[in-house]
């Protein structure tokens, strides 16, 4: 397809290209113009060797989306995989800041997994958080669920760790979940522990495969701990990941940052509407904010719902959560 569009009153028009590019601009059944569609109230279709936008209902949206759709025929003439849901994200952003910041997330590979998946920014959130790691020395990102934050963090270690800048991964995870105690599950403390692990394993094995993992962590390149293992230690030439920040104590915040040696990079996440320390205590990471803020070094980064990388009603969920508690404070 061609970029080179024309713009009237009440319609858009854009050539048609071959038939394979045009297939990738639809998507498989037509699922990319269902979502263009619906996130700028357009009507699309297919004139001749054209393929022309209307906008009856939102008229002032039609040249927001006609500059949307000029940037997406060049993203899709780069042979990049795109997905509705990356689309999505891309259209809202743009509808809101009419700016195509995907231009250097695409550019900017993160990490290529053992099944060779592309690891990138999927939203303008995501990609200052990963600029951010890059730059700072120690970065906190907080946002809801389904963000990206764990995995991000954990993708720019495997990087830093295959480019040799670090020589080793730490990921550590407050043992913190609703209601129990480790004393109570079965098993010995290995097997205690790991439940509360899980999710950092699953990411490795995707990100690493299992052998490849299981090779790393013999040999101590790899170490996933809990938090009360890091008391004493001082850690150089790591990159150090903190999941879960929002279940940690004031102290044990403490504690945990002041482990950082030389030549080591610290990515501290989690988030703070899902607190789960014991009634009357306070959260390290929320009480972290205005400890450090102004100490050059560090960065906080904050993602929101529409940072969100899972399924699209999981943005619509936290959404709806906000309304509720704004509703019960008032």
């Amino acid at each position: 397809m061609s970029a080179e569009a024309t713009l009237q009153d009440r319609e858009f028009r854009l050539p048609l290209g071959s038939v394979r590019e045009t297939q990738k601009f639809f998507g498989q059944l037509d699922a990319n113009v269902r979502v263009l569609e619906e996130v700028f109230e357009i009507e699309v279709h297919v004139e001749g060797d054209s393929l022309v936008i209307r906008s009856p209902k939102r008229p002032e949206l039609l040249p927001v989306a006609s500059s949307f759709l000029e940037e997406l025929v060049l993203v899709l003439q780069e042979e990049t995989p795109i997905t509705p849901e990356d689309l999505r994200k891309m259209a809202l952003s743009f509808k809101e800041s009419r700016k195509a910041w995907w231009k250097s997330a695409l550019e900017e590979t993160i990490f290529v997994t053992a099944s060779h998946k592309v690891i990138r920014a999927k939203t303008l959130g995501q990609l200052q958080y990963v600029r951010a790691i890059k730059e700072r020395e120690i970065t906190f990102c907080i946002g809801p669920a389904g963000t990206g934050k764990t995995y991000l963090a954990m993708a720019m270690a495997c990087n830093a760790l295959q480019k040799k800048e670090v020589n080793r991964i730490v990921l550590v995870r407050p043992a913190v979940e609703a209601g129990e105690s480790l004393g109570y599950l079965p098993g010995d403390l290995k097997e205690k522990i790991e439940p509360y692990l899980r999710p950092l394993y699953d990411a490795l094995y995707e990100m690493l495969s299992p052998e490849r993992f299981q090779k790393y962590s013999e040999k101590g390149v790899i170490e996933v701990a809990p938090l009360a293992y890091m008391r004493g230690r001082t850690l150089n030439d790591s990159f150090i990941v903190l999941d879960e920040a929002q279940n940690t104590t004031p102290e044990q915040m403490k504690m945990f940052l002041t482990r950082m040696g030389f030549g080591s990079k610290v990515v501290v996440t989690g988030d703070i509407t899902q607190v789960d320390l014991p009634a009357g205590k306070r959260s390290g990471l929320i009480v972290v904010q205005e400890i450090l803020k102004d100490i050059s070094g560090i960065e906080f980064v904050y993602l929101s719902e529409k940072d969100v990388v899972r399924h699209h009603l999981v943005q619509e969920i936290i959404l709806a959560y906000e309304r509720f508690e704004r509703n019960l404070k008032k």
